[in-house]
């Protein structure tokens, strides 16, 4: 065989056809929607057969119904707050005190874990001055916190805002913390190269290369401000949905501890959403992974 002579299956390939690229793509779009479906349908299959199961099982006591309530008392009990309101006044003003305090702390712990994190991950002198002090914060049971609080601030929503802020604050600071020390090296010494300074470093290299890890934090650090305001509000409150909570255990009303559960769920579900959808807007640029 002739040198000269390429064999037909050594050849490069033929470009591909773009009716069959479109076609492909078509495919694939068309698997991820019946994957949704499938996700979409088998939670909600899931959540029937609970909810179901526990409604069987506290109807034929097999499991103490007084105790454990049952699905179709905890419904009464949610539309009883909504069209009746509830002993400390109508179950919006409940949620929206809770959803105050959670917000102000969640924001306000935020906003201190990145300035803390990227300082420290920035400034190696000052990281290894306030290190050992992080680790020993980090390590006392936070809640344990809210009691102390209460006696500070008072019953009002600056004590429930603090126990907020003390869980919030923690996770966000070694999420900053971390990603302020994976920026790229390159990147901050070409930017050196071209002139930046430190603080135009931060704000134009570090902070942008360090926003995927605050995000990761900021999914988990809304439920905790939940946590820290209904923690403060089961200690000592004026209303809330911690208080609704401590209500309903004293009088034994274990169907109105599940209902205060079920909107918390709700809230905390809803403040995801929005996080997913700012996040999606915010890292448009990011490229997708197609589901398989």
């Amino acid at each position: 065989m002739s040198p000269d002579v390429i064999p037909e299956a050594q050849a490069a390939p033929a470009l591909a056809d773009p009716a069959e690229k479109t076609g492909r793509a078509h495919s694939r779009a068309r698997a991820a929607r019946r994957r949704r479906i499938v996700v979409t349908a088998s939670r909600v299959l899931l959540l029937v057969a609970v909810l179901g199961l526990w409604e069987v099982l506290s109807r034929a006591e097999v499991i103490d119904p007084f105790n454990f309530s049952m699905p179709s008392k905890i419904w009464d009990q949610i539309w009883t707050w909504v069209t009746h309101g509830t002993a400390l006044g109508s179950l919006g003003e409940q949620i929206w005190y809770t959803l105050y305090e959670a917000l102000l702390g969640w924001v306000v712990g935020v906003v201190a874990g990145v300035v803390f994190g990227i300082a420290l991950g920035r400034i190696t002198l000052l990281a290894d001055v306030l290190g050992p002090y992080i680790k020993v914060l980090n390590s006392i049971p936070r809640i344990v916190l809210a009691p102390i609080f209460v006696i500070w601030f008072g019953l009002g929503p600056a004590s429930k805002v603090a126990s907020a802020v003390v869980l919030v604050f923690f996770p966000v600071f070694f999420n900053a913390f971390q990603g302020a020390r994976e920026v790229d090296r390159n990147l901050v010494a070409n930017a050196r190269i071209l002139g930046a300074s430190d603080r135009r470093v931060t704000l134009q290299v570090v902070i942008p290369s360090a926003t995927s890890w605050i995000f990761t934090s900021l999914h988990v650090s809304f439920g905790f401000a939940l946590i820290g305001a209904i923690v403060g509000e089961y200690i000592g409150a004026t209303k809330g949905i911690g208080l609704l909570v401590a209500q309903s255990q004293g009088t034994f009303n274990a169907a109105g501890v599940y209902a205060a559960m079920v909107i918390l769920a709700v809230v905390a579900l809803l403040a995801e959403g929005l996080l997913t959808f700012a996040e999606r807007r915010i890292f448009r640029w990011k490229p997708t992974t197609s589901d398989s």
